[in-house]
């Protein structure tokens, strides 16, 4: 069955995942930062987290794992021999090859997933020094910004940074080898872009419906990738309309999804000082057949005009310091499992009060998957999960799913 994504609310029906692993323990207080990492995680209590997050989609949709998929195909010489020789031409190595050669099936998605440890000499082991032959990929989990889908067309992200630079490899792969990810051709594949001005991350493109996309120009998405992008959704997807956020220069605001988020029909998760007010972001909108783009006075004004109204609910309520706290703990990033029911951080206690304001229910991830609380058809809600760990890598759930397939919107 081939890749199907046309909004952010349909029914999801496959999801890919990554549950992190050792690659976290490559994060230090020293190479945090190389790593793009505020903070170090306990790896134990991500996964925990992460894996009651998994344990939720899956009563939802069918949930696929990024290591579990790789080695599915990695048994294949082509698709071994074209994860290797990408590799080598990063990190060139004539040690390095040799190791990779000899490695099982599972073990070299390991160590591509998790890094290669050099082994230490006499001077390097007597100094504590020891480096990587081959570096981790710690942001791995955060799966939508390396993978998108778009009707029925795959998107390989290229990241901003060279760090993630093999997180492209491994999900090109799969939109071009596994057969759960079938797909009707690979629009943009940042594993094969060379030009340093295209850069392209998942959380800035929101499908909304089959003929409009909303984009976010940020840090990690760049004004070329995006012109290119939007170029291929109107000749090869039916896209008519692309509405594009500029984004603030804002370490707390790296893709649009940390500041907005659709949730439902009618509804959207903001950070209220970039879209209400003085404060509020440029908007751009892009039409088909046209060759300029027009300003917009914000926003909700954009979608307007398009035919797509959405009204807001403020993360962090109405008080700015709850705002701001709840915002840089990934308050605005929800991934909906279908319409009205979504997934989200526990911690983040004044959104929720607002989204109960809005209609949504806050159900614990516990009862729900125990039982003691249901989720009915009809119901609105959001199933909350603990993320004090996983908030530490700059990413809520929605940055951590990339929905594969998700039945057509609903009617408005």
């Amino acid at each position: 069955m081939r890749v199907h994504v046309t909004s952010e609310i349909g029914a999801l029906r496959a999801v890919l995942v990554h549950t992190p692993g050792a690659e976290l323990l490559g994060v230090t207080p020293g190479t945090r930062e190389d790593y793009l990492y505020d903070d170090i995680i306990d790896l134990d209590q991500a996964q925990r987290q992460h894996r009651r997050m998994v344990a939720v989609l899956k009563r939802f949709a069918e949930v696929i794992e990024i290591r579990t998929a790789i080695e599915q195909i990695v048994a294949k010489p082509e698709v071994r021999e074209l994860l290797v020789a990408r590799t080598l031409d990063v990190v060139p190595s004539d040690v390095l090859a040799r190791q990779l050669a000899e490695l099982t099936p599972k073990a070299l998605v390991n160590v591509l997933i998790a890094g290669l440890q050099e082994a230490a000499g006499p001077i390097a082991a007597a100094l504590n020094e020891t480096g990587y032959l081959l570096p981790p990929l710690p942001n791995l989990f955060f799966t939508r910004d390396v993978g998108m889908v778009v009707g029925s067309h795959a998107v390989v992200g290229s990241m901003r940074y060279g760090v993630r630079w093999s997180e492209e490899l491994l999900v090109s792969a799969l939109f071009r080898y596994h057969p759960a990810f079938e797909n009707a051709g690979i629009l943009y594949d940042g594993s094969e872009e060379k030009r340093v001005n295209y850069t392209l991350e998942g959380g800035d493109v929101h499908p909304l419906r089959p003929d409009l996309v909303l984009l976010g120009f940020s840090e990690r998405s760049s004004p070329a990738a995006l012109d290119y992008l939007t170029d291929l959704l109107y000749e090869r997807c039916g896209v008519k309309h692309c509405i594009v956020v500029v984004m603030p220069k804002d370490p707390t605001a790296i893709h649009l999804d940390m500041i907005f988020t659709q949730v439902d029909r009618e509804q959207c998760v903001v950070y209220p000082p970039h879209f209400v007010g003085p404060e509020r972001l440029a908007v751009l909108y892009r039409k088909k057949g046209q060759a300029s783009v027009r300003e917009m006075p914000n926003l909700f004004a954009a979608l307007q005009t398009v035919g797509h109204p959405l009204e807001p609910v403020f993360c962090g309520g109405a008080g700015r310091a709850d705002q701001e706290r709840e915002q840089w703990a990934s308050g605005c990033n929800f991934v909906s499992v279908r319409p009205g029911v979504l997934i989200g951080y526990a911690r983040n206690e004044a959104t929720l009060r607002e989204m109960a304001k809005a209609g949504f229910a806050a159900v614990p991830a516990k009862d729900f998957l125990n039982g003691d609380r249901r989720v009915e058809e009809g119901d609105r809600a959001v199933i909350t999960i603990e993320g004090g760990e996983l908030v530490r890598g700059g990413g809520g759930p929605r940055c951590m799913t990339m929905p594969m397939r998700r039945d057509e919107p609903p009617s408005r």
